[in-house]
């Protein structure tokens, strides 16, 4: 009775240290691939972010005069990032890193102020870790799965607009509007489950963020 006891005690904080980092497995196995990958030796760009970086499969080879890692993970949120600002980030060492998140964090219904304030949290950081890096925060999209969210998805993108200009050495790139047809969404730019891209959504991404890559 005694050993049960302490189990059931114990059995929380187990499962807590299990949900505190959901991504640890997958930060891994993306820390992994890409310590394979990078040379020390030359000036490095990271793209993070969650999923809609994760499948930018061919992002090396979009810009093939840089060496370019890819530090997505699928899922992950602003708060999520900040767990593993090293791994996927300050450990590469960048010039300049590119950041895809609040896609999630409006999904899972936080408020764009909250997002905002947990973003300039890991700004900071980052900032304050690696004072000549420069930060480019890359827009929430417009997805025909959320699009129902589309007002707090451009309050939130405005958001960040502000953040990136009042604060020197941020960036904002804009990959809303580009995705739109007037005033609704791309229907042809997306994969069956209307939230992932396809290599026409990505080639809008390349178009918009090739201007922020020099």
């Amino acid at each position: 009775m005694k050993q049960l006891f302490i189990a059931l005690l114990i059995l929380p904080l187990t499962m807590l240290g299990q949900t505190d980092n959901p991504f640890k497995n997958e930060v891994k196995s993306v820390q992994q691939k890409n310590d394979s990958l990078w040379d020390s030796s030359k000036p490095t760009i990271v793209f993070t972010g969650s999923s809609s970086i994760r499948f930018w499969n061919d992002v090396q080879e979009r810009f093939p005069e840089h060496q370019v890692l890819n530090t997505g993970f699928g899922g992950s949120q602003f708060s999520d990032l900040e767990l593993y600002l090293d791994e996927l980030i300050l450990n590469y060492k960048p010039v300049k890193v590119f950041i895809y998140e609040g896609d999630n964090d409006i999904f899972a219904k936080k408020r764009p102020r909250k997002i905002i304030k947990r973003a300039e949290q890991i700004l900071g950081t980052l900032q304050q870790r690696s004072p000549n890096m420069e930060i480019v925060l890359i827009s929430a999209k417009p997805s025909i799965s959320r699009w129902k969210y589309r007002g707090r998805y451009r309050r939130l993108n405005r958001k960040m607009d502000k953040l990136a200009s009042e604060n020197e050495g941020i960036d904002f790139v804009d990959v809303w509007y580009p995705m739109l047809d007037k005033r609704k969404v791309k229907q042809d730019i997306f994969i069956e489950d209307g939230l992932h891209m396809n290599d026409k959504g990505y080639d809008i991404w390349y178009d918009v963020i090739k201007d922020y890559i020099d």
